[in-house]
């Protein structure tokens, strides 16, 4: 290989970035109150309620514990089959970054870095629990983040 002339990040140095630390599992909990009953065939399509809410922590000037809370419920004729609860976190490093671009970029693009990590272990413990995999659908994090803006506008009550 030759030695190759790479010109600088347009910002140097000063390049803004966002570095993931780790990813891990703060809280998990998986129900199945009606076991074994509720294994077997069922009469009809399950109603599945998926909920997600992001929350973030600041950890230092440059460090953000970023939380992707997932709540899941799934009911077949008004008997409940399981519950899943999720606190599936990554620990962010973000340097450089404006000020205005700080909350965007905590809510939006760190959430949508660790939601296949988040999705991943929801299929699999739901599976374990002796279901098909729940795999949940793409979540739309600016939407979640316009309705947060909204609710702050609006007294902290979303539309």
């Amino acid at each position: 290989m030759s030695d190759q002339n790479v010109p600088d990040a347009p910002f140097g140095e000063n390049a803004p970035q966002l570095r993931i630390l780790t990813q891990y599992v703060k809280d998990l909990s998986f129900e199945n109150p009606n076991a074994p009953q509720s294994l077997g065939p069922l009469p009809e399509q399950p109603q599945i309620a998926v909920q997600v809410d992001v929350s973030v922590r600041r950890l230092s000037e440059t460090d953000f514990e970023v939380t992707l809370s997932t709540d899941i419920s799934a009911r077949a004729k008004e008997e409940p089959l399981f519950v899943v609860e999720l606190e599936y976190c990554g620990l962010f490093r973000l340097t450089n970054i404006p000020p205005e671009g700080l909350e965007p970029l905590l809510l939006i693009e760190c959430p949508r870095q660790i939601f296949p990590f988040a999705r991943r272990i929801v299929a699999d413990v739901t599976r374990d629990g002796g279901f098909p995999p729940l795999m949940i659908d793409p979540i739309d994090f600016v939407s979640l983040f316009q309705q947060r803006q909204a609710g702050a506008e609006n007294g902290g009550i979303p539309n």
